[in-house]
């Protein structure tokens, strides 16, 4: 039996990242949201132990993303997309990747020619179509698995 009540999966979220930090002797309220009813939003504030919930690149963050959207699935709630950022990391991570994207944009509307990013995951990737289709201009995500990165071109007149 499904369980298709949002707020009853966030609040199972919450609870369940709180219990996580528990374990690292972290008692800390984490604020929980939903975007669109789709995806649950978990922000823990800032501690003093930001970089190791965070960890190398965010994968202890992506870790701890995956864990709770296990759980979610686990019990059958029909909203399992989490996304959970410490200390507003990853939203000060997509606002420089969208400056740094900016830069690109321009390299591309000046020179004309196709530039071809490294590759990067879905979320930022997600961060550069946007900037991109903002600026008007066309990008594809080309290539598979660690290798899947952008093109940004012009668009066709």
């Amino acid at each position: 039996m499904e369980n298709n009540d949002i707020e009853a999966a966030i609040q199972y979220a919450k609870k369940y990242l709180e219990d996580l930090l528990s374990f690292f002797g972290l008692n800390t309220d984490v604020y929980a949201t939903t975007e669109d009813n789709e995806v649950i939003e978990l922000n823990i504030p800032s501690t003093h132990m930001n970089g190791f919930l965070i960890g190398l690149h965010g994968d202890t963050m992506r870790s701890m993303q995956f864990l709770v959207s296990s759980a979610l699935k686990n019990q059958n709630f029909a909203f399992s997309r989490v996304n959970v950022d410490v200390a507003d990391y990853k939203k000060q991570h997509a606002e420089r990747l969208a400056e740094t994207a900016e830069e690109w944009i321009k390299r591309v509307k000046d020179g004309g020619e196709p530039y071809e990013l490294k590759p990067m995951n879905a979320a930022d990737r997600r961060t550069v179509h946007r900037v991109a289709s903002d600026a008007g201009l066309v990008s594809e995500s080309v290539g598979e698995g660690r290798d899947r990165h952008i093109v940004l071109k012009l668009a066709e007149e």
